[in-house]
Parts: structure tokens; sequence; C-alpha cells
């Protein structure tokens, strides 16, 4: 798979610089470090990355739950920005799926710095469940 790196990250993680590094059921780690592509008008990190990193941990930490035939989409996230991230600083988004249910999913997130280990973000996600079309 991606981890084991026979299978190419998606596009989105590509532009991000993230990539998933641990997965189990309910909890999935992507790690990425923003490049200077992502800085804002102030020289850190924009919002959008940290919305990335940890919509993409969370997103899969509910899927790390759903059984054979179930998929999901976000019907909403929330990110909270605790510090800025300075650019090429190693970040690690360490989600865990608390609920997943019939019909809704929900789960959290932490954005840690690698090397400081300081709290950068948070994130939430609630997601709608539903069997696959086939």
């Amino acid at each position: 798979g991606i981890i084991a790196g026979s299978l190419p990250a998606p596009p989105m993680a590509q532009t991000l610089g993230i990539i998933v590094t641990e997965a189990e059921e309910d909890r999935v780690v992507f790690e990425g470090a923003p490049s200077e592509d992502f800085q804002n008008p102030m020289g850190t990190t924009h919002g959008g990355w940290f919305g990335g990193i940890l919509d993409s941990a969370l997103g899969c930490a509910v899927m790390s739950r759903l059984p054979a035939g179930r998929i999901y989409t976000t019907l909403e996230y929330k990110v909270n920005l605790i510090r800025g991230i300075p650019t090429g600083c190693g970040m690690r988004a360490i989600a865990t799926a608390a609920h997943a249910g019939r019909s809704s999913a929900v789960a959290t997130a932490d954005l840690i710095g690698i090397e400081d280990g300081r709290l950068y973000g948070q994130g939430s996600t609630t997601c709608l469940v539903m069997s696959l079309k086939t």
C-alpha cells in the first residue's frame, strides 16, 4: 500500500507534502512539513495546510473503522490553529475514530511538532457513512 511505498500517495497528499506513516483500526498518523508554497502573508503556514493534513488523517481514521462495502464523506470538520507552523517544520497528525455507526462517524486529531512535541492544532470531523454503490 501507500505506507510500504507500493502505491503512490493521492495527488492532494503529494501537493501538501504529507504521507500516511501509520494505520490501524481507529488510529491513523500522517506526517509532513509545509513548504514555502503554503506560506501566508505573515510568513507562517496558511491555515489551509493545517486543514489539509488534519482532514486527511481524520477521514482515514474514520475509514479504518468501516466494514467492507461502506464508505464515508465529510459532513463537516473543524480546525483549531493553536500556534503558527514555521516553514519546513515537521508535523505529525494523529487521528482517532471515536465513533463509526450505521449512518455517521466522528473522529478527532492532534497536530504535533515532530521535533518539539508541541501541540500546533486540533481537528474534529463528522462524516456521513453510506453503502458503496456497485
